[in-house]
């Protein structure tokens, strides 16, 4: 075979494969703005907001704001929940706390079953629709949550697909060089002499 066919032929599925990897990038870059912007706009519908930076001076168990809340909670402290990381801390530190301290450490389930057993217990009826909606409101969120990290990996991957086409298109623009420097009687893999 000579040089300048299989350097045509590498070059040519370089170009091809540079090709795809800029398509590749450019719809993980589409996903992830998809992803990450409407994370943000169901979240701003929502209008929910971190309690103010001062409800954390007087943190105590059984209140609107735990100890346990300070280290996770208090880092948004009165910003509105906007983000898939805020959703997270939103759901996991702060109405998960409320959603224990309302069931006694039982989940929705659990006491969901207590109540049908006991039909004329209002309290416990109470309970229920309180762990109802908190729960539902925490699983929103934590999709929410996993939907902004799926925006934040196609966001690497396009990355990742960009700089691996800039190196391909790079070896494809040598290659073609080499092709035109190659002559016409050079074989691949050179003849051996006797």
């Amino acid at each position: 075979m000579k040089r300048r066919t299989l350097d045509l032929i590498l070059t040519s599925v370089g170009l091809v494969l540079t090709v795809g990897l800029l398509v590749a990038g450019g719809l993980l870059m589409w996903g992830a703005t998809f992803a990450n912007n409407s994370v943000h706009n169901q979240l701003e519908q929502q209008q929910i907001y971190f309690p103010p930076k001062a409800a954390f001076d007087h943190a105590a168990v059984g209140t609107e704001i735990t100890p346990s809340m300070i280290p996770s909670v208090s880092q948004y402290a009165g910003e509105q929940l906007l983000t898939g990381a805020q959703a997270q801390v939103y759901a996991n530190d702060f109405i998960a706390v409320h959603l224990k301290e309302i069931g006694g450490g039982k989940t929705y389930s659990q006491l969901s079953t207590e109540s049908m057993a006991q039909p004329n217990n209002t309290e416990l009826a109470t309970q229920v629709q309180l762990l109802f909606r908190g729960t539902t409101l925490r699983g929103l969120l934590l999709n929410a949550y996993a939907f902004s990290i799926f925006g934040t990996i196609a966001l690497i991957s396009s990355i990742v697909c960009f700089v691996l086409a800039l190196l391909l298109a790079l070896l494809t623009v040598f290659g073609f060089i080499h092709y035109r420097k190659t002559p016409d009687d050079v074989e691949f893999p050179a003849p051996h002499a006797a």
